[in-house]
């Protein structure tokens, strides 16, 4: 059992843990306001690029080559996986979340005969990833250490199109949690490269509307794919930034709500051991003035 004293401690260290995540929550909250406005702004203008570039992909006559940006390289036998991850734990789930489907991810792509590769985005996947698929890792690249800006993306998407000029995969998907709400995340993978888009939606936005361009519309498509690759991680690592805060914020709210109940119950047995030892006293004090 344990003494007056180290309950004593116990109740300082859990209390002094509590103001820690206590001031983690605050810190979450306020980062959160802003990631949430960033990621929230950034999706009308992300999909927004996508009708446009649809247009576009439409308006190209039948049977010309595209750019591989949007039409591919032909082949579909090597797989990328960007893994978008945090650099920092304390966020409940987030990590894990984003971990378990991209190893189901992995398995299902090797299980139908595809060769599969992965480059983090994030040190958490690629410490939890690199040992189970060491053999497949590509590479790895730093996230911004302060607020994500659309140049830390840009040099993701360069890396990517320099990846596959070189032939280093034939499909890229992206992996991340999509902010739903401070408690609701959702498991994300989209497609970049080639660009995922059907004959019937490209028909069906294009139809809405009919434009002229100037100049030609694959000389427009080449300069705008790598410019929409950008924006499509931006967003990504804008709702990936909102979604983790959101995570931090509720797994330190439980986090102080589980210390307060612990010293609760600390400070619950540490009366009763003060009360035992009490009485255990007056009742020696008592049986020594009867024997006497």
């Amino acid at each position: 059992m344990p003494s007056l004293k180290d309950l004593k401690n116990r109740i300082k260290s859990v209390k002094s843990t509590q103001k820690i995540t206590k001031a983690m929550k605050m810190v979450a909250a306020a980062k959160l306001r802003r990631a949430k406005d960033a990621a929230e702004a950034a999706r009308p203008y992300a999909e927004a690029m996508e009708a446009m570039l649809a247009n576009l992909a439409a308006s190209v006559a039948e049977g010309s080559e595209g750019p591989k940006l949007i039409s591919g390289n032909g082949k579909s036998e090597t797989h990328l996986i960007v893994v978008a991850t945090s650099d920092r734990g304390l966020c409940g789930g987030f990590n894990s979340t984003i971990v378990r489907a991209t190893r189901r991810k992995v398995r299902e792509l090797q299980g139908q005969g595809l060769r599969v590769k992965l480059l983090f985005v994030g040190r958490k996947g690629y410490e939890q990833l690199t040992f189970d698929f060491a053999s497949i890792t590509l590479d790895k690249m730093e996230l911004p250490k302060k607020r994500i800006a659309y140049s830390d993306a840009e040099n993701i998407s360069t890396r990517l199109v320099e990846l596959f000029d070189a032939g280093e995969f034939d499909v890229c998907h992206i992996v991340y949690n999509k902010f739903k709400s401070a408690i609701s995340q959702e498991v994300t993978f989209q497609q970049l490269i080639p660009l995922a888009l059907s004959k019937a939606e490209a028909s069906e936005k294009s139809a809405s509307a009919s434009y002229d361009y100037e100049p030609e519309e694959q000389d427009i498509l080449t300069d705008l794919l790598p410019r929409n690759l950008g924006v499509q991680v931006y967003r990504a690592m804008l709702e990936n930034a909102a979604s983790e805060q959101g995570a931090r914020m509720t797994a330190m709210d439980n986090a102080t709500r589980n210390a307060g109940d612990m010293i609760k119950k600390l400070n619950l047995k540490y009366n009763r051991t003060r009360q035992a030892a009490i009485t255990k006293e007056l009742i020696e004090i008592i049986s020594g003035a009867e024997a006497v």
